[in-house]
């Protein structure tokens, strides 16, 4: 009767020095606690948990970078990114962009065994009430066959009415998407917010980004072989220069003499 249910469960009550007075008043604990390497001490001393020695992302801060759900404005852009998988997994992140050109992660989908034609119904599915994305990017890999004679993977999907344009993956394009991310991470000085956060439903992507580690053999890139499917997505999308509503292009007016030089990326 109890098969499939844990034997334990475990529940993680969040404290820190300051919620202990006898620890707190004297100050000597606290400063014990602030000698510590910065991984004890964030741990220890702040309760941040989420950093890990090696991780390839140590300034995420889930107080900081993970917000309450909100409904999303309709004069806000949104786009969607995937990194496509069978055997292992999927990860397919919608992305916001508010006027101030912060980007917002309000949606995720993370799954495996799925089809990319029964990846690209959930997609619409999911979107249906969104009124659809300005665009979405994709795994470049899915347009090549590989020498068969039928449609690539992109393509069944492009067929099925899911839209996408190849993802970025030349020579340092993994590098650029890190560094890209870590821009994304910190508190912009004019705004004083991160120019990226993310929804706490976003389990998996507020779980697998604060614990990828970095590459023993190239520590300007993350650990291929770690979960990082949620990760690649992102990445993808960030790199698409995403811009906000307020530069979209449109071809019959003008305004204020603002002209752009590239009607896709709108600059």
């Amino acid at each position: 009767t109890k098969e499939d249910q844990p034997l334990f469960k475990r529940k993680f009550i969040p404290a820190s020095l300051f919620d202990n007075p006898y620890l707190a008043d004297s100050g000597d604990y606290e400063a014990m606690l602030l000698s510590l390497p910065e991984q004890q001490r964030k741990r220890l001393l702040d309760g941040d948990w989420d950093v890990n020695e090696g991780a390839a992302f140590p300034e995420f801060n889930r107080a900081v970078h993970v917000v309450e759900p909100y409904k999303i404005p309709k004069g806000w852009a949104k786009f969607r990114a995937c990194d496509y998988g069978y055997g292992s997994y999927t990860g397919v992140v919608w992305i916001a962009v508010t006027p101030a050109e912060q980007l917002v992660v309000y949606r995720e989908l993370y799954c495996s065994r799925v089809t990319a034609i029964d990846l690209a119904d959930m997609i619409l599915k999911a979107e249906y009430e969104d009124g659809g994305v300005r665009y979405g990017v994709l795994d470049s890999s899915l347009w090549h066959k590989r020498g068969d004679t039928g449609p690539s993977l992109a393509e069944q999907m492009i067929m099925r009415g899911c839209r996408w344009r190849p993802s970025d993956r030349s020579k340092g394009s993994r590098v650029a998407g890190k560094n890209e991310l870590h821009r994304r991470l910190q508190v912009d000085e004019f705004t004083e917010e991160p120019r990226l956060v993310m929804f706490n439903d976003c389990t998996n992507l507020v779980a697998q980004l604060p614990s990828i580690p970095l590459d023993k053999r190239n520590p300007e890139d993350v650990d291929t072989n770690a979960e990082d499917h949620l990760y690649d997505a992102l990445r993808y999308g960030i790199m698409t220069r995403p811009r906000s509503s307020l530069f979209d292009y449109d071809p019959a007016t003008t305004r204020s003499g603002f002209q752009v030089s590239d009607p896709t990326f709108g600059y």
